[in-house]
């Protein structure tokens, strides 16, 4: 009989080492229970792969909230700032960014929910993020396919965002609304020397549409800066393009507002960061929590890899070693397409500490 070869039973059956007793098992959520999607959600931790990264995500954001509850001490109350934008309120400032397709789905209700409850201290969009907003207040945004032909969209005056379609006439309704204002804030500018900067221009629009689906309209009403540092790259742009010709004069200012958001971050006593996707909404928030040292709490949320070396995909180790988080911070980054996963996060998060709130005030 031939006896088991000892190399190949060495390698299959190789002993291993204990692992420590608070090493946490893999056990996702048993059915039989019954469906409880909180239940299910808070299972995701233990559940592995990015469901983990998401309850990860979930529990960062939590202790932000625990955070923000607690009271002020009286020496970290900024009694004597005048800009209410900058003041400081809360013993841990949220900074919230997103991209501009976000506001083109309906993700943009989950983002008015957050404005709208003044649940986040400030936001940083894209010129997208500001006018997405916007147009959906005066016509409505249609669902498509990823797969309909661009030339025959193009022939038919239909844009594609992904599977979503908007057609033409949305956005020259949005300039019908929006050149009499560029009017007259080129009017204020000269008459009352007043500095536009693109928080004070979103702030402005945000006055005006007075229409409360928008999330700027809360904003504006709940004094949440919104900061854009590319405010011309978009439809809004166009406008300003134009207008350039008909009016011109009109000067803004983004100098003001990086003082403006540098200054929220080394005037907060705690921050956390939320960016949902890449690009300048996620560097304009770390680069302004560099000035305070790294933020304390980090969830970021896209679909991007680090290995172009981009900063849209680099994890938070990364951003660890600029400065942009602390060290002893305990970020989180989610693989994952946004419109699935975010309205889960806000859910039991900002949405479930709310309605908590108002059931233990009746």
């Amino acid at each position: 009989m031939s006896t088991e070869p000892e190399i190949a039973k060495d390698a299959v059956l190789k002993r291993s080492e204990r692992l420590s007793e608070d090493t946490p098992q893999v056990q996702g959520y048993d059915f039989n229970l019954g469906i409880n999607y909180s239940k299910l959600l808070e299972s995701y931790v233990s559940t592995g792969f990015q469901a983990t990264n998401l309850g990860l995500a979930i529990n960062e954001i939590n202790k932000m909230l625990d955070c923000r509850a607690l009271p002020l001490d009286a020496e970290q109350q900024d009694v004597h700032e005048t800009d209410e934008f900058i003041k400081r309120n809360t013993r841990c400032t949220i900074f919230l960014g997103y991209t501009s397709n976000l506001v083109s789905s309906g993700l943009r209700e989950t983002l008015r929910f957050l404005a709208e409850h003044r649940m986040v201290d400030c936001i940083v969009t894209t010129a997208g993020g500001v006018e997405e907003d916007f147009i959906k207040c005066l016509a409505p945004t249609f669902m498509g396919s990823f797969e309909l032909s661009g030339s025959q969209l193009r022939e038919r005056g239909i844009n594609r965002i992904g599977n979503l379609l908007v057609p033409n006439d949305n956005y020259c309704k949005f300039e019908d609304w929006l050149m009499p204002l560029l009017d007259e804030m080129l009017e204020e500018q000269k008459s009352k020397g007043t500095v536009w900067s693109p928080s004070r221009i979103i702030h402005r629009l945000g006055e005006r549409i007075a229409n409360p689906s928008s999330i700027y309209y809360w904003a504006a009403k709940n004094k949440i800066p919104v900061f854009c540092p590319a405010l011309t790259d978009g439809s809004l742009g166009d406008m300003m393009y134009f207008h350039s010709f008909r009016h011109p004069g009109l000067v803004v200012d983004i100098l003001s507002d990086l003082r403006r958001l540098n200054t929220m971050a080394v005037k907060a006593v705690n921050s956390g960061m939320i960016i949902v996707g890449g690009g300048i909404i996620k560097h304009h928030i770390c680069n302004a929590n560099l000035m305070r040292n790294g933020a304390d709490y980090s969830v970021f949320i896209n679909t991007a890899s680090e290995f172009d070396g981009s900063d849209s995909g680099a994890r938070p180790d990364e951003a660890v070693s600029w400065g942009k988080i602390r060290k002893d911070a305990t970020p989180v980054k989610v693989y994952a397409e946004a419109t699935l996963v975010f309205p889960l996060i806000v859910g039991e998060t900002f949405a479930k500490r709310h309605f908590s709130q108002k059931e233990a005030m009746l």
